[in-house]
């Protein structure tokens, strides 16, 4: 495990959407999560060309950078090595792990999903990942279909995993405390951060979930 995974993945982890984060809002919106308390943000944008892509993430670059935010591309090794991004996360592939860290380098964080398997973790974590992912936790406008998580996989995980343990799926700051409590170092939130309108809810939105992580 990089050895300041644990240090980087823990609190709000903010995931855009291009539906919610259009590009003349993208780092507005962005930047209002990190003044709520925003530890880590995923750029997950698959309908922009690759030179949009590029262009937007190595903005977010700058302004994670600037704010000491861990700044993580979703599924895409090369543009993650392009933008010189902190890492990437990965979903189904598992092969994926080997190939991410001999482009990316062994500094890189490399995250992975692991839905509700706590077996598929244990593999991941043996085969090199710096945080895994479980969810979904509750029901998710994002990804309606992605498998059912339950509770008792965080606290398994927790009690086995040494890796950083991220919950996501249909988070917000009136549920966020359930998966805190069994076990998550990290919500990962797209809706319950980026559905706001105004950059003063979704501050106020994060504001109220990277609370939750102190109490």
């Amino acid at each position: 495990m990089n050895t300041v995974t644990k240090s980087r993945i823990q609190g709000l982890y903010a995931i855009t959407d291009p539906s919610l984060c259009p590009n003349d809002q993208l780092l507005a919106k962005v930047e209002a999560a990190i003044q709520g308390g925003a530890k880590v943000l995923q750029y997950r944008d698959k309908t922009q060309s690759t030179e949009v892509q590029i262009k937007m993430a190595s903005r977010l670059v700058t302004l994670c950078r600037q704010h000491n935010v861990c700044f993580i591309i979703n599924d895409d090794i090369q543009l993650a090595k392009t933008v010189q991004a902190d890492g990437v996360h990965l979903g189904k592939d598992d092969s994926a792990i080997e190939s991410a860290r001999e482009t990316l380098g062994q500094n890189a964080i490399i995250g992975i999903s692991c839905y509700n398997s706590l077996q598929r973790a244990q593999q991941m974590q043996q085969a090199g990942a710096d945080y895994v992912a479980f969810g979904r936790f509750f029901p998710s406008r994002s990804k309606p279909q992605a498998p059912q998580a339950d509770l008792q996989t965080l606290i398994q995980a927790r009690e086995q995993l040494e890796i950083p343990i991220v919950a996501i799926g249909g988070i917000n700051r009136n549920n966020a405390h359930q998966v805190i409590g069994s076990g998550a170092d990290s919500v990962a939130v797209i809706q319950g951060v980026f559905a706001h309108e105004t950059q003063t809810a979704i501050t106020e939105a994060s504001r109220q979930i990277s609370t939750q992580f102190t109490l």
